[in-house]
């Protein structure tokens, strides 16, 4: 081999709020940037920095220090301060495609505009990488990812392992995505602070690069050595020059230099076949080792900040973005500024230490104002935008019910035609307090209000039955956009009905009127007090409260779903621990009361209520052990003998047309140290699964390799988890677990192929590197979780029931509007898609002002995608991730595109559009 040439990289991994909350450690990163300044500016052989791969740090910086503008804008401009391609360092398995792709963008465009973009795919620290990654970084020009996790461990405080039973042989190695997608891998196998505080004394230095250069030597493929001169929250190493100087001098052999990623990956490539790099191929899960390293429980701690991210992700990408398109193509401008804003916001939860749930609990309180503002940003466009539409729908065909008549809109802001219950509230009359009339007779008159003879019609007057809620006196206000604030009393209604056939990405207008014939009346759902039936699906409660859910098309049948199981956990918001020897609780053959909740024409609900007596928490001896920093699962602590009571309330609804069981859980947890968990077996023989992950349908085996030493095989989910497989009589069936926010799940090894999924999980500290109390992580309090469940045939991507799960996730958007003319019909559309087994993830206006659309392939085998764009559009063409035209392949179209879609394919297609007269 060639001589040895050693790289350092120096750069400091910069969690934004992990151990310290968010200002504490902004301090510190204040006080890390000017001393970078001053070293880059007065020693000219401190070549170089990367900053942490995130353009956030510059936004952190200069809120503090404005004045230093110009002293970084000439680093970057150098090339001395490397910055991109992200906005922030997410986590990989807990935000959505979208998040992770609106963060490649804001990164990219965060980052041109003070120089050039890093393309570098950097992944320090994320708690293991998905498979569409390596597709993801060259469909954004990015040739490499650089890793610390998910291919082979370091052990406990970075030692160096000997094992060579990992997927690859070197540091070095080949990723491959599912389509095929390839880039250059360097593992961080010594970790990113290998090179980190290199001395400047012989002694020393002499001591530190035999050890140093050995570790690294043990899994390098090449004579090119990288080591990261940096580490969490790492301060300058000032004298780092000096201390490659000495280097040299100690080990004459080796080349030292202060190197940069662009230079030290060019050199790999360079160096490349005098040993073949392994391929690895999909997601780097840490299959192949003892299964601690990816952290992947991280997935349940703090449940409830999971599902405020994935309402919020919902809100912005599958809400405010398409209604926004929608509603540009109508001649709206496109809240550009608005959305980034409200995407930041999000983002800035969605470091690992942060979404993953497992910093100290200042952090993730601070966590839940952002969710809120960004929550708060969404709701405003899709407020502002579902009116503009709704104004613009011709609702004149209301018209003949008399100028009374109430007419909305209902919004579907999915890729597919969809049908479900819709809540939609209507002022039935307004008085305006500008009108001068006294407070006390305004509300008199507002309550006199008559609502009797009113029915619910679609555009074409056919009636619809609906639930009205006559919510009474309301006092409301408008913001218009040239005038002060005009308030007023109203009287308001709810009504509750099944919207069918709304077109995907589209709406349909109703109207609640005076005069409309009576609607049909419809049998009944139920079928006494514990069976729901709608001709597709019947669900059958036990005594236990435990159901049967029969697929009615197939003639399958589900049994003994929904039971719970409550285990104690005496590890912390990294992972999961049992105690040893100690089985968990199930509310199997407890009793249950079961009542009718609710029997309406479009949907019908059975609640069942447990009262169940659980350990009060862990015995006294875990807190010692956290004391006393025993590893985890070393530790020998049991349950508490004193228990406490935990009233479970489960709503199974369904509705009129469904394909899918409905299932709210709600509870208010009083216990410490306990997992809590929904048990659904499938009785189906299969040997893997499918997950739903990023741009992925993932399939992944039931049985860990035999490497793995974690008793628990629990893995990430984004929509939904999958069995699919025979049936005792050989049949082909499927079980599709969906859920709103509840990412992490486990396939049992039962023999029942039981899909379990967390709905909580309490611990009460940090668990990284010392004792860290973290009692909020108890998570003590209310809980409520969403889930449903969508058997199918066998193959749930090509019979919707994956597109059933992705809908479940998604709001309607309503808006109430008069009787007017319009540019749109009463029943319309932006765009018409056609493709099976594609998944719908995105429809959004680019930096440029074209209407993009994405898809992903959900299979490994080709497909076909045909698009019909609206009128006035033109100029179809395929780009990447950042929807760059000048980087895209133009498409020989009309408004009508039709290509190929290759296996695991995501696809990006823009048009530029222009208003019809």
């Amino acid at each position: 081999m060639s001589k040895r040439t050693a790289h350092l990289i120096s750069h400091t991994h910069w969690d934004r709020e992990w151990y310290l909350p968010y200002e504490k450690h902004h301090v510190r990163l204040v006080e890390l940037v000017d001393t970078l300044l001053d070293t880059l500016e007065n020693d000219p052989g401190y070549r170089s920095f990367f900053l942490d791969g995130q353009t956030i740090i510059l936004e952190d910086y200069l809120q503090v220090r404005p004045d230093n503008r110009e002293r970084l804008q000439a680093l970057i401009t150098a090339g001395r301060i490397g910055i991109g391609p992200w906005y922030i360092l997410q986590d990989a398995f807990l935000t959505s495609g979208e998040a992770n792709i609106r963060n490649l963008q804001i990164g990219h465009e965060d980052a041109a505009r003070w120089g050039p973009v890093s393309k570098i795919g950097y992944f320090p620290d994320t708690f293991g990488l998905v498979g569409q990654t390596p597709q993801l970084m060259a469909q954004a020009g990015i040739d490499n990812a650089l890793f610390g996790r998910g291919v082979k461990p370091t052990g406990f405080n970075n030692e160096v392992g000997e094992s060579t039973a990992f997927e690859s042989s070197f540091s070095e190695l080949i990723w491959e995505g599912p389509d095929g997608s390839r880039v250059l891998g360097i593992l961080f196998a010594n970790w990113y602070s290998n090179g980190n505080e290199v001395p400047v004394q012989a002694e020393e230095a002499r001591a530190y690069w035999q050890r140093k250069l050995s570790d690294a030597g043990k899994y390098a493929s090449t004579p090119h050595l990288l080591f990261m001169n940096g580490c969490d929250h790492q301060p300058i190493q000032t004298d780092l020059a000096e201390a490659i100087r000495m280097a040299g001098a100690v080990e004459p052999d080796v080349t030292f230099i202060h190197s940069n990623f662009p230079d030290y990956l060019q050199a790999v490539r360079e160096s490349a076949g005098e040993r073949p790099l392994s391929v690895v191929q999909g997601e780097l899960r840490s299959q192949r080792t003892d299964g601690w390293g990816t952290l992947v429980n991280t997935a349940s701690s703090r449940v409830y900040l999971k599902q405020m991210n994935a309402r919020g992700q919902a809100l912005l990408e599958r809400a405010a973005e398409p209604l926004a398109a929608y509603a540009h193509l109508h001649g709206k401008d496109y809240p550009h500024h608005l959305l980034t804003y409200g995407w930041k916001l999000l983002m800035q939860n969605h470091p690992h230490d942060s979404i993953c749930g497992c910093s100290v609990d200042e952090v993730h309180r601070e966590m839940v104002a952002r969710f809120d503002k960004s929550r708060h940003v969404a709701e405003s466009i899709l407020d502002e935008t579902a009116r503009f539409l709704a104004d613009a729908v011709d609702t004149r065909v209301f018209g003949s019910y008399g100028s009374d008549a109430l007419p909305f809109v209902v919004n579907n802001t999915t890729g597919y035609e969809r049908g479900g219950t819709v809540s939609v509230e209507l002022d039935a009359a307004r008085i305006y307090f500008r009108d001068g009339i006294p407070i006390p007779k305004m509300n008199s008159r507002i309550s006199e209000i008559g609502l009797e003879g009113r029915v619910l019609v679609d555009d074409q007057g056919q009636p619809i039955p609906c639930t009205m809620e006559d919510l009474g006196l309301q006092f409301g206000y408008d913001l218009p956009d040239d005038a002060f604030r005009q308030p007023y009393q109203a009287r308001r209604v709810r009504l509750t009905f099944r919207a069918d056939a709304v077109p995907a990405l589209g709406h349909r207008a109703y109207a609640w009127v005076k005069g409309g014939q009576a609607p049909t009346q419809q049998a009944s759902l139920l079928q006494g007090g514990r069976v729901l039936d709608n001709g597709l699906l019947r669900a059958e409660v036990a005594e236990d409260g435990s159901f049967a859910l029969s697929d009615l098309r197939t003639g399958r049948v589900y049994t003994g779903l929904g039971v719970y199981e409550d285990s104690g956990d005496i590890g912390n918001e990294y992972m999961f621990m049992a105690p040893k020897g100690v089985e968990p609780l199930t509310t199997k053959g407890l009793q249950a009361s079961v009542r009718v909740a609710e029997d309406a024409s479009y949907r019908a609900a059975l609640e069942i209520v447990h009262e169940w007596e659980l350990p009060a928490s862990a015995d006294e001896l875990l807190e010692r052990e956290q004391r006393e920093i025993v590893y985890f699962p070393e530790r020998q602590a049991g349950r508490s003998e004193q228990t406490v009571k935990l009233r479970l309330t489960t709503t199974l609804s369904l509705e009129r047309g469904s394909r899918r069981l409905d299932i709210v859980s709600s509870f208010d947890n009083q216990a410490k140290d306990h997992r809590v968990r929904m048990l659904f077996p499938t009785d189906l023989e299969t040997s893997v699964h499918t997950a739903d992950s990023i741009f992925e349908a993932a399939l992944r085996d039931n049985e860990p390799s035999a490497e793995w030493t974690n008793p628990s095989n629990a893995q990430h989910q984004t929509a939904f988890a999958d069995v699919s497989g025979l049936t005792a009589d050989g049949e082909h069936a499927g079980l599709t677990v969906a859920n709103s926010g509840l990412n992490e799940y486990e396939v049992l090894r039962d023999g029942r192929n039981t899909i379990a999924v967390t709905l909580l999980r309490s611990t009460g500290e940090l668990g990284d590197w010392g004792w860290f109390p973290t009692p909020e992580a108890q998570c003590i309090g209310p809980h409520e979780a969403r889930l449903a469940l969508i058997p199918h045939g066998g193959d749930g991507a090509a019979e919707g029931a994956y597109a059933e799960a992705y809908q479940f996730e998604t709001p309607w958007t309503t808006a109430q509007t008069g009787i007017h003319g319009g540019t749109l019909r009463p029943v319309d559309a932006a765009l018409a898609w056609e493709g099976e087994a594609l998944a719908f993830s995105a429809f959004k206006v680019n930096a440029v002002g074209d209407v993009m659309a994405r898809w992903y392939n959900l299979k490994r085998e080709p497909a076909k995608l045909a698009v019909q764009a609206p009128a006035g559009a033109s100029g179809w063409y395929k780009s990447g991730v950042l929807e760059q035209a000048e980087t895209a392949s133009g498409l020989d179209a009309g408004r009508r595109a039709e290509l190929p879609a290759g296996p695991a394919e995501i696809v990006t297609l823009g048009f530029s559009h222009r208003l019809q007269s």
